[in-house]
């Protein structure tokens, strides 16, 4: 197919997921965390003028770059953003006891951390939601490839929209490109996946998009927490649930 028509196909077909899962799953909110394919999540929800909540998660430990571009986003699609950021008490404990760096030392720490700094924040974000949106395709890693475009998350009581699983990383730039989406200058120096700074690093040719976070682990472990089950398994249903088109 020709890749301006497939990037067109594309575009309707997100817009199409998008649309129908929040009119029949309302709220929705959308977390971000101004990754490119997050950016063209947002600039779809907005291109729809859709009513979706926009929030992110502010760790603590992110790069610069991202927040100079949570704050353009903000500028350039007028939307609030909301912003969950660890509860003070347990990450002045986990601190305390732990140190700064404690995530180096073990995967249960590194975790550990993720639970204080992301996963708890989450689950605040995701309260009372309906709908909960993501930016997560199949090909970022070995650990997303058998993602769902809308299924349940029983981890949180709602249903979990990836309106971008099947698109390639070109189909992303492409979009990028077509429609000047701003973008974290660190995917220009390296970075496919950007998180907390200590955690992210460039990759190397030949490496696929997850494996500057956490390398000093396997790749099997990877994740946060944010899209697991508690017992290390990617959250998804145990058969996909087809969007279903109706008036509202």
């Amino acid at each position: 197919m020709n890749p301006s028509l497939r990037l067109d196909s594309i575009i309707d077909e997100a817009i199409e997921r998008l649309t129908e899962a929040v009119g029949r799953h309302r709220p929705a909110v959308f977390t971000s965390s101004f990754g490119v394919e997050d950016m063209v999540v947002l600039d779809l929800i907005d291109r729809a003028a859709l009513d979706v909540t926009v929030a992110t998660l502010d760790t603590g430990r992110l790069h610069q770059e991202t927040y100079e571009l949570m704050d353009q986003a903000t500028e350039r699609y007028r939307r609030p953003l909301k912003v969950f950021a660890p509860q003070a008490a347990a990450l002045e404990d986990f601190i305390g006891s732990e140190g700064f760096n404690s995530f180096y030392r073990s995967i249960e720490l590194r975790k550990r951390c993720c639970e204080i700094r992301k996963t708890e924040p989450l689950a605040r974000a995701l309260r009372g939601r309906g709908l909960w949106i993501t930016g997560l395709r199949r090909e970022q890693s070995v650990t997303r490839a058998q993602l769902d475009v809308l299924a349940r998350d029983d981890q949180h009581g709602l249903m979990k929209l990836n309106p971008l699983v099947d698109w390639l990383d070109d189909d992303v730039w492409a979009y990028v490109e077509e429609n000047d989406v701003p973008t974290n200058p660190l995917h220009r120096r390296g970075f496919p996946s950007i998180g907390c700074a200590p955690c992210t690093r460039a990759v190397e040719p030949g490496e696929d998009a997850r494996a500057g976070r956490w390398w000093w682990e396997q790749a099997e472990t990877r994740e946060c927490g944010l899209h697991m089950t508690p017992d290390g398994r990617l959250v998804r249903s145990r058969a996909p649930i087809p969007i279903v088109a109706q008036e509202f």
